[in-house]
């Protein structure tokens, strides 16, 4: 156990917990465009504001890059020849392969941003009603790819740490906290501005009550997946699925299996669960830091275990990687809101988002 390795799996943690913000955000996006929403339009531009954290997980991956082999078992060619099962991954679970794909998602999420929010920031100066059409024939092309780049994501930098588990699910359980992450990040930045005056007038507390909604909503959706992924594994009870779930519930690691529970659907549940706790600002800021903490929890509960196997670990080196991780959030926020306008002004649903109500 070296701080060189742990610094390492902290840095797995940080770059799943940057993409989670900036390509939710950018789903976020996607979907507002796929599904005509008029209640998010007035602060869409902030969402595009956060999906801008796809352009730093290069910069964010490639520590994880040079020190791969600390890392991934499945890396150490002595290790592939003596374990069959890893030599029939082996075509999947090779260095080329393995940076190729990271290589290729990047450069579709990328490609995506550049184009939503070039059309969406080029409206603000021409007024172009057929750019928010070609945004939405731009979304429904994003959409699948979106779906096989955050469930490649999540098997290649989480579940190959472990490449003896495997799980069908795992794509959709990282995809629900990738949602959520985006979407949290976002309440707290439109709450806090629109609370304080940056964003247009007329923001009312049905726009907010959608925002409670979709936080609740998603808090259930990854209690569901969560909950089906560990019941099918116990019902089937085969060693290779099992020792995934074991192994977080050894020593100390058991207190931090139920301390998720608590934090990721508990709190929030009960936190969003009523009408008017939907439609308060305070209360939804609130939540949704709880919600982003969890995230960052649950990122730390999949990937430090298989570091520190005898308990769990936390200490400056972890808090290290929590302050960067909200650095570069607030750092790419700041300059983009200080580049460019907070409000998609030249949207045609611009004024009807602010006189939503429900």
């Amino acid at each position: 156990m070296t701080d060189l390795e742990r610094s390492a799996f902290n840095n797995i943690i940080l770059l799943t917990f940057i993409i989670s913000v900036g390509v939710g955000a950018l789903f976020l996006i996607g979907s507002e465009y796929l599904s005509g929403a008029v209640w998010s339009v007035p602060f869409r531009r902030i969402v595009e504001f956060i999906a801008a954290s796809v352009l730093v997980v290069p910069f964010v991956a490639l520590p994880v890059l040079a020190n791969m082999g600390h890392i991934f078992h499945w890396m150490h060619p002595e290790a592939v020849e003596m374990d069959e099962l890893l030599k029939s991954k082996a075509p999947y679970l090779n260095v080329e392969f393995f940076v190729i794909r990271v290589a290729a998602f990047i450069a579709v999420w990328w490609l995506f941003y550049f184009l939503l929010t070039r059309n969406s920031l080029k409206q603000d100066a021409t007024k172009d009603q057929q750019l928010t059409k070609i945004n939405t024939k731009i979304s429904a092309v994003f959409m699948p790819f979106f779906a096989i780049t955050i469930t490649f994501t999540a098997i290649d930098w989480l579940m190959s740490l472990e490449p003896h588990w495997f799980s069908t699910i795992f794509g959709v359980y990282y995809f629900s906290g990738t949602v959520l992450a985006g979407l949290a990040t976002a309440t707290i930045a439109i709450v806090l501005l629109s609370e304080n005056g940056y964003l247009v007038k007329g923001i009312s507390s049905d726009n907010y009550y959608s925002l409670g909604a979709l936080l609740f909503a998603f808090t259930n959706f990854w209690a569901y997946i969560a909950f089906s992924q560990y019941l099918l594994i116990w019902y089937a009870n085969l060693p290779e699925e099992t020792i995934w779930f074991l192994e977080r519930w050894e020593g100390s690691w058991k207190y931090v299996s139920i301390g998720l529970i608590f934090i990721r659907f508990v709190i929030p549940y009960f936190g969003l669960l009523s009408q008017p706790s939907k439609k308060d600002p305070r209360r939804l800021v609130v939540m949704s830091f709880v919600i982003l903490i969890a995230h960052y929890y649950d990122l730390y509960w999949m990937v430090m275990p298989t570091f520190a196997k005898e308990g769990f670990v936390f200490g400056w080196i972890e808090i290290g990687f929590i302050l960067l991780a909200a650095g570069i959030l607030l750092t790419i926020f700041s300059y983009m809101a200080n580049k460019h306008n907070m409000v998609a002004v030249g949207d045609p649903k611009l004024k009807r988002g602010i006189d939503f109500r429900l």
